[in-house]
């Protein structure tokens, strides 16, 4: 009980403080681009810490990695729930993903690791993506009633001191992989460096329909938290239907690269488009996962380099995404994301994860 408190109820908060600070980024930066930094420094901050914290997961154990990822998580948000200074904003930011990447790594490592796995991870990832809807939702609207920015930031802070505090009485699993983690990476990055690009892309598409649609769209911050909180609700169904089903990597990412192409599109005119992009973002990082848990590596080591990827996207498009809406215009930022999907279409088919997995 302890530890699905801190796995499940501990990525729920993460997520939601991660997401608290979208609805009003205007408030905090008033180019796109700046905004688009805020946005994505958090998954900075991730990508420098999920690797390492894999590897590390595998050598000393998970559970000082998830304890040392909430921690900074509660530190850095208290810290974000006193200043307005875009630049400071980054720098914390870019610590909170640090934290991030620590607990996601590790717990992921965990919950794939479990024997029935499928299900864990769909209840994981439903339970991020959970945080995420609630973390837009509420924050959006604390801020609208309060007159607060930082109002759901502060919320969310406090509630990360739950599974914070519950993480102090896990106990490690005696089954931890202790292996040559490092002497995989190359191996593991050529072999399925496809599907490690089609993580970059399709995650870091929702990432740019996220960071631009608060400027595009004009709306108040609590319309849009509901609006983009509908993407993650999308994707709460998609990862709990594709959890009970046997995906193959290579079809499921190349048809859902085609349609997140329309999805991409069809959010640029109507915010429907994020049901789209949310539902084929969830289906695609369960086939991973599934994938992924069956083949011979520690799972710290293969869960950090598929969360570093995952963050990867949420760091560089967005913000390219932001310059190009900056220099040319929202619709051509809208069309470079489309873009990107059709590299992923056109490349997944030459994946090695075509081939039986090896456990």
């Amino acid at each position: 009980m302890r530890t699905r408190l801190t796995l499940f109820f501990g990525v729920f908060i993460v997520m939601a403080l991660s997401n608290a600070i979208v609805p009003v980024l205007p408030s905090f930066a008033d180019s796109s681009s700046l905004q688009g930094a805020i946005y994505a420094a958090y998954f900075l901050g991730a990508v420098v810490s999920t690797l390492p914290a894999g590897i590390l997961s595998d050598r000393i154990g998970r559970v000082p990695l998830i304890r040392l990822g909430l921690i900074v998580t509660v530190i850095s948000g208290i810290a974000l729930c006193g200043i307005s200074s875009p630049y400071l904003v980054l720098a914390f930011r870019f610590t909170e993903g640090i934290g991030a990447g620590c607990f996601v790594a590790a717990a992921m490592s965990l919950v794939n690791s479990m024997p029935v796995h499928e299900r864990m991870s769909g209840y994981f990832m439903a339970m991020l993506n959970a945080g995420l809807v609630t973390g837009l939702i509420a924050a959006g609207w604390l801020s609208m009633f309060f007159h607060i920015p930082a109002m759901g930031v502060l919320l969310f802070t406090g509630l990360s001191l739950i599974p914070a505090c519950a993480s102090a009485f896990m106990q490690e699993s005696p089954l931890v992989a202790r292996s040559n983690d490092i002497g995989l990476i190359l191996p593991m990055i050529g072999k399925y460096r496809w599907l490690w690009y089609s993580s970059v892309i399709i995650v870091g598409i929702t990432g740019v329909a996220i960071s631009l649609y608060p400027k595009f769209s004009g709306m108040s911050s609590d319309y849009v938290g509901i609006w983009i909180a509908l993407m993650s609700v999308s994707t709460i169904i998609a990862v709990l239907i594709a959890s009970r089903l046997k995906l193959q990597p290579v079809p499921v990412i190349r048809w859902s690269a085609v349609l997140m192409i329309l999805g991409v599109l069809l959010t640029f005119y109507s915010p429907l488009g994020f049901i789209v992009i949310g539902a084929l973002a969830g289906i695609v990082m369960i086939a991973q996962m599934g994938f992924l848990a069956a083949i011979e590596a520690p799972q710290g080591f293969a869960m950090g380099l598929f969360s570093t990827t995952s963050y990867l996207g949420m760091a560089t498009l967005p913000f390219i995404a932001g310059l190009v809406a900056d220099t040319f215009g929202f619709f051509p930022a809208f069309c470079t994301a489309a873009f990107c999907a059709v590299t992923v279409a056109l490349t997944i088919g030459f994946c090695a994860c075509r081939e039986p997995v090896l456990r």
